[in-house]
């Protein structure tokens, strides 16, 4: 008996004609500890996005087009039927479920409370179950590392500071907070509770009356636990968290029913008056202080050595590589320096490249050799900050396609590096600059351009971000102000043939102020040359030319007394003048 029969057998005994499983933990976490990977447990389907919907008699598995050449490959031997997400004629999850009517169970911990209200607006009938402990038994354990708290000289404010202008933004409200990026920022904490997102599972309740900090106390250290007693925090059990949000009566609470959960939706609406309202901390996170920011430009030096010293490294001795083993080896470099990876790795050669989030496998990685394209998409967490850069590197041979491609790709990430825009834009008003060039070839890529990132945080944070199309886990209408970090990532990916992909991260900074209102533009502070055997400069107008060269000259300045002789010398010809 598989797992989805004995899900439909639990199903048959509580009455509930369709089951929702997800990758989620209880804090609605992009990346999630092994723990909670229940979606892949389940389906086989690894991919960090994903929906999986068990009926009694059929399983259907949602994701986006990241994820589209990788779903097929890891349900070609289920019954799983793959759901493609905006592509026409494929219904939502939401539609699905209304349209096949029933009774809907899913776990209200691992559920935001806005989808699941949603569902019931449509009348869908919800039953809050949890059927996946009885199957899930063998779960990986939790980690069981300390806690660790973050310096000002890298936070660039303290904790008190920070939870007094959370309150002076709502003074007479309870503020609950679930997201770990908001909790783990507005305390000053970090931990190593998610691979890849350096967090502490903690929930934050707080008002002008109280401060309830909920996490596991033996996790803390014996002086942050004093510290935080002595600001007028009440440290609670992590489990506690739920009754004790349920003894709150009579008050207004304000709550992001996207990033709270059903559950915890569940405790408090009945007898108090509840504000759907997005949590403060997202815009204080978002807009890095002037501290922040020059410890970005560090780490990102840091980060640069790392990628020119593999680069480097890979096309001398590509021949020795495939495709799992150059990504290792760049993992190598970076965690000289870096506490962790900001993502796993992500190594495509050739048509593998075209899948977005490839992930490489040692058994079947494909070797590299002196033709085709290897996409290195990669970052790390430093107490310096969190990196994310994307390079697309050739080796011996070049086809006149491929550097058309490469070239317009480059172009597009040009485009949207060089913007001037006045305050109040928005990414979505921006996307189009980095497509357009994409667009003239008749080609469209299947994601964002953009996304936040966190300091020692999530390597993809909101509100903010770079896309036409809106995302569930972003609000693109959020402006951009001075002071935020985005992505600008555009890419080419043609299925079974080639990916390309450019990234690097901007600062959003006020140029001038005139009779029109703030001028904005954004700073480059991602160092590593782009690859110059794939340019065709004849692609290239004058404005960009100039542009890839000033952008090259900064790079061998910020880098060249960080490496060695030989290392220097091949940085010196990458970056010189085209």
């Amino acid at each position: 008996m598989t797992n989805i029969d004995k899900i439909r057998l639990m199903m048959k005994d509580n009455g509930v004609d369709m089951y929702l499983i997800l990758d989620a933990d209880y804090h609605k976490s992009e990346y999630v500890s092994d723990y909670f990977k229940a979606r892949s447990f389940i389906s086989g389907f690894t991919g960090s996005n994903g929906s999986l919907l068990v009926t009694l008699d059929s399983c259907y598995l949602w994701t986006d087009g990241r994820y589209f050449i990788q779903a097929e490959q890891e349900l070609a031997n289920s019954d799983i039927k793959l759901m493609r997400i905006g592509v026409k004629g494929v219904l939502s999850l939401l539609d699905f479920i209304a349209a096949n009517k029933g009774v809907l169970g899913l776990d209200g911990r691992c559920m935001d409370a806005a989808f699941v209200n949603s569902l019931k607006r449509k009348k869908i009938e919800v039953k809050d179950l949890n059927l996946i402990d009885e199957i899930f038994t063998d779960r990986p354990s939790h980690c069981n590392e300390m806690a660790f708290e973050l310096d000002i000289h890298f936070s660039g404010e303290s904790r008190e500071s920070k939870i007094e202008r959370l309150i002076a933004n709502s003074p007479n409200s309870i503020q609950i907070i679930e997201h770990l990026d908001a909790v783990n920022y507005l305390m000053n904490i970090r931990a190593h509770d998610i691979n890849h997102f350096p967090v502490l599972f903690s929930y934050l309740v707080v008002s002008k009356d109280f401060r309830w900090y909920f996490a596991d106390e033996k996790k803390l250290p014996h002086d942050l636990k004093g510290k935080l007693l002595a600001e007028g925090f009440e440290i609670r059990p992590y489990e506690n968290y739920y009754q004790d949000i349920a003894s709150i009566r009579d008050q207004t609470i304000v709550m992001d029913f996207n990033k709270i959960s059903f559950k915890s939706y569940q405790e408090v609406y009945l007898h108090n008056v509840l504000f759907n309202k997005a949590s403060y901390a997202d815009m204080m996170k978002a807009c890095k202080n002037e501290q922040e920011i020059k410890n970005l430009r560090a780490a990102h030096i840091v980060d640069g050595v790392a990628m020119v010293k593999f680069i480097y490294k890979l096309k001398k001795e590509y021949a020795n590589y495939d495709e799992y083993t150059a990504g290792r080896m760049l993992d190598e470099i970076r965690l000289e320096s870096a506490l962790e990876l900001s993502f796993n790795t992500i190594a495509g050669y050739k048509e593998n490249a075209a899948m977005m989030h490839y992930s490489a496998k040692k058994e079947s990685a494909k070797k590299l050799d002196k033709d085709g394209m290897l996409l290195v998409d990669s970052g790390g967490h430093y107490l310096l900050g969190t990196t994310d850069i994307t390079r697309t590197i050739s080796f011996d041979k070049v086809s006149k396609r491929e550097r058309k491609l490469y070239t317009t790709v480059l172009k597009a990430n040009l485009n949207l590096a060089s913007a001037k825009f006045l305050k109040g834009i928005s990414g979505v008003n921006l996307d189009i600059l980095a497509r357009n060039p994409i667009w003239q070839l008749g080609i469209d890529y299947r994601s964002g351009t953009g996304h936040g990132v966190g300091y020692l945080l999530s390597v993809h944070e909101g509100p903010h971000g770079i896309r036409y199309q809106k995302s569930n886990l972003r609000n693109e209408d959020t402006k951009l102000v001075e002071g935020m970090v985005v992505t600008d990532e555009p890419g080419i990916y043609l299925e079974n043939e080639l990916g390309i992909r450019l990234e690097n991260e901007l600062v959003v900074y006020k140029e001038f102020e005139n009779e029109y209102g703030e001028f904005m533009n954004f700073d480059v502070i991602t160092y590593c040359p782009f690859d110059r055997a794939l340019i065709n400069k004849k692609l290239l107008t004058k404005a960009e030319l100039k542009q890839v060269n000033d952008y090259h000259k900064m790079v061998y300045k910020k880098l060249k007394n960080h490496l060695d002789e030989d290392e220097r010398k091949w940085l010196k010809q990458e970056c010189a003048k085209l």
